[in-house]
């Protein structure tokens, strides 16, 4: 069967069309400048490496899927005959609440769930339920299937997941921790259990997304039991432009020194992180670059990072009364050797200690010292195949 992702954003629209029998990735594209003069389609066929850009009108997201299908079938770049090759269609909706422990075949009680999540993700949920709706109206007859970036962290017990409020915001206003880049780390904690040929039930992992936003989870018998982010993506460790956790106090005085609601919003979300300490940029790179040429805030802002990721580790296996593996993924997880040695180094009375050559390896390798009895993992992500994996799953019920 082949399943189309679907990753739709206010003015975007991300896809993939994924052959299920070999899990290989047929072709790809961007959306662009969806409502907006310019719009354009960037489209990839993976086995020719053809790559298109078509300019064209797209005043809806309708418009988008119209073309992306149209860009699909195409006899010079295309990769099916026609629609009806598509099975299945899988999903990215950021934010499913309590509503939503796992994927799920989208219908109209889902469509109402995920318009009563809107006021949790306000920026992402609406984008998610266009496209959604868009496809419905294109693809008539084709399945639709939701895949939640919180449903992974839904298995949370309460003491994890609750803050230290009175009980009626949570009651009443859902104020809790949510938790975020799930299908990400299901991905990987089911990929790791795989490469140490166990199943996942048997191990307690802890995965490290490390990016420009970054998160780290605790999965013990291949459910997460805690996890960095919180009721938003802002909690957690310092990121790229994200402040990561801190004393809930600064946003008032904040407000006392005279700054308003969405000053504090975008100053926290979008000017703070590594990029806010440094000076310099958000981009890792960057910023490694910078430290070597003597850039102390730029080496602070590593230290920072790396240092909130290892006590992330720390916590989690403390959490879960111990680790088996820890796995690096994500942008930075995956290319950054120099982070990773930085957030491993000293964890060794943990039993967690890597292999300098084997490190600066790049794909899915174990880079774990041969006297290490924790496993050190890299594993890349591929959020579009989880999704497609649970959208299989769930047609072929």
């Amino acid at each position: 069967m082949k399943i189309l992702v679907i990753n739709a954003g206010s003015s975007s629209l991300k896809y993939q069309l994924i052959d299920m029998e070999d899990k290989s990735v047929l072709a790809k594209g961007l959306c662009e400048r969806i409502g907006i003069d310019g719009s354009n389609l960037q489209h990839t066929n993976i086995g020719l490496d053809k790559k298109v850009r078509i300019e064209s009108a797209m005043k809806n997201h309708a418009d988008a899927i119209k073309l992306v299908i149209d860009a699909l079938v195409n006899p010079d770049y295309g990769v099916i005959k026609n629609m009806s090759e598509i099975g299945a269609v899988g999903h990215r909706v950021v934010h499913g609440a309590e509503y939503f422990a796992d994927s799920c075949i989208i219908d109209g009680k889902v469509k109402e769930a995920l318009e009563m999540c809107t006021p949790l993700a306000p920026l992402h949920n609406p984008p998610n339920i266009i496209g959604i709706e868009a496809c419905e109206k294109i693809m008539p007859g084709i399945k639709q299937v939701a895949v939640f970036d919180t449903a992974f962290h839904q298995t949370m017990p309460a003491k994890a997941f609750m803050y230290g409020l009175p009980y009626k915001f949570y009651e009443e206003q859902k104020v809790r921790k949510y938790g975020f880049h799930g299908t990400s780390h299901k991905f990987v904690s089911r990929e790791a259990a795989k490469l140490l040929g166990k199943a996942p039930e048997e191990l307690k992992i802890i995965t490290c997304h490390l990016g420009n936003g970054s998160s780290v989870t605790a999965v013990d018998c291949g459910k997460s039991v805690d996890t960095s982010m919180g009721f938003t993506p802002l909690d957690g460790t310092v990121m790229g432009t994200r402040t990561g956790s801190m004393d809930p106090a600064v946003v008032t005085y904040l407000f006392d020194q005279g700054l308003d609601s969405k000053q504090v919003n975008t100053l926290m979300n979008k000017e703070s992180g590594v990029y806010g300490i440094s000076g310099v940029s958000s981009d890792f790179r960057d910023l490694s670059e910078a430290s070597k040429n003597g850039n102390k805030r730029a080496q602070l802002a590593l230290d920072m990072f790396t240092y909130g990721v290892k006590k992330y580790i720390g916590a989690y296996a403390a959490a879960m009364g111990g680790v088996d593996a820890i796995v690096f993924t994500a942008g930075v997880g995956e290319n950054d050797n120099e982070t990773r040695a930085a957030i491993v180094d000293g964890l060794e009375f943990m039993g967690i200690k890597i292999d300098s050559e084997k490190n600066n390896k790049r794909g899915t390798v174990d880079i774990s010292a041969d006297d290490a009895t924790v496993k050190t993992l890299v594993i890349p992500t591929n959020e579009e195949l989880m999704i497609a994996i649970d959208t299989l799953n769930l047609v072929e019920e």
